[in-house]
């Protein structure tokens, strides 16, 4: 099944683990509605897969971000911060998908306008069912802005 239009959802996973990666595609093949899911492992190449820099040029804009806070060479929450500051990427949902649980990043997150933060849970079981739950509200409750 797809969207409502009838397009594949877009989704940019920002993950530099590479287990939460693999658990993350999973949870999303059985998905309802038709996915594409990119992965990039850090914040720069995030930003590059956004801007069509390097070697993503021929890169869609997500229709969603999955984003983790604990990143080499430049942070989720500096990524955040750009994506939410500029009008061209703004309106692009973010979810904040972490382990960190210090409400100094929790608050930090929704200043920067984060759509949501979800802590990773530790337990197998319980990550695919964050994942779904992701799946279930994002790709099939929520109207998600037409890509640009």
């Amino acid at each position: 099944m797809s969207s409502e239009h009838g397009k594949t959802i877009n989704i940019l996973l920002v993950e530099d683990n590479q287990p939460d990666v693999v658990l993350t595609q999973e949870a999303f093949k059985g998905a309802r509605i038709s996915n594409s899911i990119y992965v990039v492992e850090d914040g720069v190449e995030a930003m590059d897969f956004l801007y069509r820099r390097g070697k993503y040029p021929e890169m869609p804009r997500p229709d969603l971000i999955l984003l983790d806070l604990n990143l080499p060479r430049k942070d989720g929450r500096s990524v955040l911060t750009e994506i939410k500051s500029d009008p061209a990427l703004a309106s692009i949902p973010v979810v904040v998908l972490t382990t960190s649980s210090d409400e100094r990043d929790v608050i930090r997150a929704y200043a920067a306008h984060a759509n949501c933060y979800i802590i990773k849970p530790v337990d197998f079981l319980q990550f695919m069912g964050i994942v779904r739950s992701i799946e279930g509200f994002w790709l099939t409750v929520a109207r998600l802005p037409e890509s640009r």
